[in-house]
């Protein structure tokens, strides 16, 4: 299966905003210096271990790097390395299906009808586009389903998809516990049928000027567990600029979202960050998001409070409206106590 076939026509369907629209701007894609996340090693938290120092020290390391950063790695995750080598390969094949049949075809791999998704429909300059594709997949489609045909991608993923909901839950409940909090919020309001699974490809982007494989933003979750290739391209802002994020075969990246921010009352950092683009090779990335019905409050866990108390559905609606209208997400900085509205 060629690229030609495969690829989305990224090209034909923004060449308007191509010809019209000026490059992104180098400075704006420069970084100083490419990291390494913290690095915590999650055995630690075994209890088998029976040493109650090495797992404080380890929940301390986790909140320290979501205060800090906002992104930290695990290593001994509980995912086995075999599962994500399975995943990898198996993912590569569902990409390299022809573009018409997975933007046809949503029953591609029985998933939920508008599963699959590429660019930014609603780009108005060459900022706003992301040059990637992905299948965007409610966790309650694939835990105790059949996918039809697929079977062997079916269980691969049901199998990630279940380590790595235990491993977010699991981090979720630490996160809770250094606020101080003993709570079983995220237990009932995180469930399999209110959170995703996104599966990524960045093809590579042969024009002459560098592009957003995704653009500068926030996620909208409380937690996101990230699996990356070691193409490299994933980058985030630290103290106030852009640093390039070193990629760890052994590793998940973990990231704070929005609506950890302000349950914890800003204590947890939502940090932007955004994916470049390769001009010669593809990059593959599987990405867990924590999150909760639309139902569900957002109340800040300490007074006074710096945000106003909002419910995921209202969160939603208002960053799908700015999108739309700014092509780009403001955030939590709608949902500030003196926001005025803009």
């Amino acid at each position: 299966m060629d690229s030609i076939n495969s690829d989305p026509p990224f090209e034909e369907t923004y060449k308007n905003l191509f010809t019209k629209s000026q490059n992104i701007n180098n400075d704006e894609l420069m970084v100083d210096e490419e990291c390494e996340l913290p690095l915590i090693d999650l055995s630690r938290l075994n209890k088998i271990n029976d040493d109650d120092v090495a797992r404080e020290e380890c929940k301390s390391m986790i909140a320290k790097a979501s205060q800090d950063w906002g992104f930290f790695q695990v290593v001994n995750h509980g995912i086995s390395s075999e599962i994500l080598r399975l995943l990898r390969l198996e993912q590569e094949k569902v990409f390299k299906e022809p573009f018409e049949k997975k933007r046809k075809e949503d029953k591609l791999l029985s998933f939920s009808a508008g599963s699959y998704r590429w660019g930014t429909p609603s780009a108005t300059c060459i900022k706003h586009i992301s040059w990637s594709e992905a299948f965007h997949i409610p966790l309650i489609d694939i835990l105790g389903k059949s996918t039809g045909s697929n079977t062997h991608f079916s269980s691969i993923i049901e199998q990630f998809a279940t380590t790595v909901s235990n491993l977010a839950q699991t981090l979720a409940d630490i996160l809770a516990d250094k606020l101080g909090l003993q709570s079983t919020f995220f237990k009932e309001n995180c469930l399999p049928n209110t959170c995703y699974l996104r599966l990524n490809k960045y093809p590579p982007c042969p024009l002459d000027f560098r592009m957003h494989g995704l653009i500068p933003h926030t996620d909208s979750d409380f937690l996101t567990i990230l699996y990356q290739d070691q193409v490299g391209g994933l980058q985030l802002v630290k103290d106030r600029k852009w640093i390039a994020v070193k990629p760890n075969p052994n590793a998940l990246i973990i990231n704070i979202g929005d609506l950890f921010q302000a349950w914890s009352n800003g204590v947890y950092k939502s940090v932007e960050h955004r994916v470049v683009t390769n001009p010669r090779i593809e990059r593959f990335s599987v990405a867990y998001f924590l999150c909760p019905s639309y139902d569900t409050v957002i109340e800040s866990c300490k007074e006074p409070s710096v945000y106003k108390k909002f419910s995921f559905e209202e969160y939603r609606q208002q960053v799908q409206d700015d999108v739309q209208k700014l092509g780009t997400k403001i955030g939590l900085p709608r949902f500030l106590k003196n926001h005025e509205t803009m």
